[in-house]
């Protein structure tokens, strides 16, 4: 897999807890769970979700560029918000960043983060490898695959179970 590269932020919590921003190993990045502090360290968007996702979504962003990566290298995002009710404001930050891009992606309700002021947390991953960067050569679109897809799927690989079963 390679060599294995930690990237801290400067972020407070980041000595208390032990953890870097940003770890890469081989090809494969992990950008640690990520809210919306400014480079001060102070919380941006009090009560405001979109503004704080936009904020944690710009953080996440100069993280991977600082290892000369972007948005669109990005793989999967989990989205942690203390008010699910509220998931519009943090979908449409997301969509500004990810709309020709989308990683896989979840977001979920949890009670509470670090500071009673931050409303949401992302984690992303992203991929290195020699596609990193790359411009698509279709259109967002056309990309992701839907029931209409004329791209025909390899059939899922049945269990030794169900391979005895068939003999029988």
């Amino acid at each position: 897999m390679g060599q294995l590269a930690r990237f801290p932020s400067g972020a407070p919590w980041e000595p208390v807890a032990a953890y870097s921003r940003v770890v890469k190993a081989g090809n494969f990045v992990a950008v640690s769970g990520t809210t919306a502090i400014d480079e001060r360290g102070l919380v941006v968007g009090k009560g405001q979700m979109y503004v704080q996702a936009r904020q944690t979504l710009l953080n996440i962003q100069r993280a991977l560029e600082r290892i000369g990566l972007s948005m669109r290298d990005v793989i999967r995002t989990r989205i942690f918000v203390t008010d699910i009710s509220r998931f519009a404001e943090a979908a449409r930050a997301h969509h500004d960043f990810f709309a020709d891009c989308p990683p896989a992606s979840t977001m979920v309700e949890i009670k509470r983060l670090v500071h009673p002021d931050m409303m949401i947390e992302i984690e992303a991953d992203a991929y290195a490898g020699p596609e990193a960067a790359a411009p698509a050569a279709v259109p967002a679109a056309r990309r992701q695959t839907s029931s209409k897809s004329s791209v025909r799927k390899k059939p899922a690989p049945r269990s030794s179970k169900t391979q005895r079963r068939r003999k029988k």
